[in-house]
């Protein structure tokens, strides 16, 4: 299986490459991991290790909310056992926008895909694709709809499960925002998968950014996140026709008639899961979705 962990948001900041005077306090690059996937915070600060250690412990901490790859994660426990006593309030607060993006889909963004998605990863670490049956098992172990969630608990139907990977790193990165603003702190550019622009550049005007898309084009981000996601960006099999993005109708991977599609919100956990449902819809469908929550805008969506 080449089950990939590049990241299928292809964006590429190009905010280190800005000239800056002798003067000016220089830019600081931090680099991590977010959810298995590269993490950077860039800023000009005086204090700027502190700052981006702040930050690090918060993504650590948060991955101990929505891991699926850590067995102890709060996320890991309640696929688990069914049921999750006293949820996080980030698990909680980030279901409650993964609810509002499901309506917004008609349904495409739908984190109960978790069985699926573990069957192809399986299936195809055999050589081979999931039959028809399979398919229909993993579907029936439940969707949206048989997820019930309160601040007391969290509960799943037999066999269910969930996956936030298409919105949690997003989440990740609206929560970093929130924690370095209520620190007085602006200017600063969160990369965690999904890009969150608190503020402008340091030295004045937009964080400048290019989509890695035909064409490449460039836009400004101000007080705003961006996220991408690709059909075949993750693939489950050696020959890349098996994209990681699955459809909650069919229970098979997105048709390929989107390379990229890319969206700007307020909300970078809000534009992580509208671009992940975007990659299942046509043309007519993404102008829809798009109008149905204040303030998004989907900036690119290159077909293949």
């Amino acid at each position: 299986m080449t089950l990939s962990r590049r990241r299928f948001l292809t964006i590429s900041a190009a905010a280190l490459s800005c000239s800056r005077s002798a003067q000016a306090t220089p830019l600081h690059r931090w680099q991590g991991i977010a959810l298995g996937a590269r993490a950077t915070i860039t800023l000009s600060h005086p204090e700027a290790e502190r700052i981006t250690e702040t930050a690090r412990a918060e993504i650590e901490r948060l991955e101990q909310v929505f891991s699926l790859y850590r067995s102890t994660s709060a996320l890991s426990q309640l696929n688990a056992s069914g049921h999750l006593d006293a949820p996080p309030f980030e698990l909680l607060d980030c279901l409650s926008i993964a609810a509002t993006a499901h309506h917004a889909t008609d349904g495409l963004f739908d984190p109960t895909v978790q069985p699926l998605w573990d069957l192809y990863a399986h299936s195809y670490g055999a050589g081979h694709a999931p039959s028809e049956a399979e398919i229909a098992n993993a579907r029936a172990h439940g969707t949206w709809s048989d997820l019930r969630y309160s601040a007391t608990a969290i509960n799943l139907r037999p066999g269910m499960a969930l996956t936030l990977n298409g919105i949690a790193q997003g989440y990740i990165a609206d929560r970093i925002a929130h924690l370095l603003q209520a620190e007085g702190l602006s200017d600063i550019l969160i990369d965690t998968g999904e890009l969150r622009a608190l503020g402008g550049h340091p030295d004045g005007g937009d964080w400048p950014v290019i989509l890695d898309t035909p064409g490449r084009p460039h836009l400004g981000l101000r007080d705003r996140a961006l996220a991408s996601s690709a059909p075949r960006g993750t693939v489950f099999d050696a020959e890349g026709t098996a994209g990681h993005i699955l459809d909650p109708r069919t229970g098979t991977p997105a048709t390929p008639r989107w390379h990229l599609i890319s969206v700007t919100a307020q909300s970078a956990a809000m534009a992580d899961a509208l671009s992940t449902a975007m990659c299942l819809m046509s043309a007519q469908d993404i102008k829809r979705a798009e109008s149905a929550i204040s303030g998004v805008r989907v900036v690119q969506s290159a077909a293949v």
